[in-house]
């Protein structure tokens, strides 16, 4: 992927909130929203619990890795495109995140590299990990969540980011960072 913003489609100013599973990325997200800030959850989550509610188990449903990550690109576009592109949103993961997915997966990354090409985001946040807690959608062990880390920030950066790491301390604290960044940036 090309690194001058020239290259993308629409300016936006969204920023996204991303890390390795488990870094803490949607109390955050949780916190901005309760400061008033507007936010889109995370697509992958939201999709995952739908079909367990559904009645499908989590190792189907994960199991297809194709499939998911085709579903939650499919989703992730269609919010990407009903969002004021002026409007300050933070995001639970971006686009670029499924680059990460797919080629963990050893999986073709062409679709997903051209739609992470329509929306410039204005900043991308990659938290640092804490230590992997396991829920009914969560399965990556720590090994894994570091390797997904690492591959993160080398798909934003190809991607023409220079995304700002954030460190580990309170969430309070995260949401301070990443707001004091932005105004500083501005």
């Amino acid at each position: 992927m090309a690194s001058n913003t020239l290259d993308f489609k629409y300016k936006t100013n969204w920023c996204v909130i991303t890390g390795a599973p488990s870094s803490g990325k949607t109390s955050v997200i949780d916190a901005l929203k309760a400061r008033g800030f507007a936010v889109e959850n995370e697509v992958a989550r939201e999709l995952i619990e739908l079909a367990l509610r559904g009645g499908r188990d989590l190792r189907d449903v994960r199991g297809d890795v194709a499939d998911l990550q085709r579903g939650i690109l499919e989703v992730a576009l269609a919010r990407e495109m009903e969002l004021d592109p002026h409007a300050t949103v933070f995001l639970d993961r971006g686009i670029p995140d499924s680059l990460t997915y797919l080629r963990l997966a050893g999986l073709d990354v062409f679709a997903a590299a051209a739609v992470a090409r329509l929306f410039r985001y204005r900043a991308v946040f990659i938290f640092d990990r804490l230590p992997v807690v396991q829920d009914n959608v969560r399965t990556e062990d720590a090994a894994l969540a570091e390797k997904i880390d690492k591959m993160l920030e080398e798909d934003y950066r190809s991607a023409g980011y220079a995304p700002v790491r954030v460190p580990v301390m309170p969430v309070a604290a995260r949401a301070d960072f990443i707001l004091e960044r932005l105004r500083t940036s501005a």
